[in-house]
């Protein structure tokens, strides 16, 4: 089975990436997970959670924390160009950035790959697979818009975080996972935990 990448970056709403990860594998999924170097940083001081770097103990701490043991997990650190999803020869179904910094989309859309992360997307736009950015900024200026129109026109897919209500959402997770679920109807993906339109009651 074909992976599915997924990048978190050091923007706010790191919730959206775990949700992402813990849907994947729920749905015996397979996932290729990297963190920014930025990422550890918001989850400690956003959360209070210290995330393992070390990638066969970050694996363990994700199962744990997200209760799930099925589907198969990958981590790999931020910086390790040798990892097999830095390659274009190493086949995955797409990769996913949730949530995705204004520094990394700006890296991304200039063809300039400092981590794994920006390496790993500039694989996907050369080999033409889905790359799907979920950018989290808020207001976009005009250097953003202008970078996610040149990666809109390289071929990746923008997915901004936003919710809908008709769906009459009641918690924060509920919110969450109809931004998680959306994102990967552009994969491909369903996992459907949403209530979707129909259509206005009669």
């Amino acid at each position: 089975m074909k992976s599915i990448v997924i990048a978190i970056t050091g923007a706010s709403a790191m919730q959206l990436g775990e949700r992402s990860i813990q849907l994947l594998l729920e749905n015996d999924k397979t996932v290729d997970l990297v963190l920014s170097k930025g990422a550890y940083n918001v989850a400690k001081s956003e959360r209070n959670i210290n995330i393992p770097v070390e990638p066969v103990a970050q694996a363990a701490f994700w199962r744990n924390k997200l209760n799930v043991d099925s589907g198969k997990l990958k981590c790999y650190r931020w910086n390790d160009h040798s990892a097999s999803i830095a390659s274009g020869s190493h086949q995955t179904k797409g990769m996913v950035i949730v949530p995705c910094s204004m520094g990394t989309l700006g890296r991304i859309a200039s063809g300039f790959s400092l981590d794994l992360i920006e390496r790993c997307a500039d694989v996907h736009l050369k080999e033409s697979r889905p790359l799907i950015i979920s950018p989290r900024e808020s207001p976009f200026n005009l250097i953003h818009l202008e970078n996610l129109k040149r990666l809109a026109n390289a071929g990746a897919c923008i997915v901004p975080p936003i919710p809908a209500w008709y769906t009459n959402p009641k918690t924060i997770e509920d919110i969450i996972d109809f931004i998680v679920v959306r994102l990967f109807d552009s994969l491909g993906e369903d996992l459907d935990k949403i209530n979707r339109w129909v259509g206005p009651n009669k």
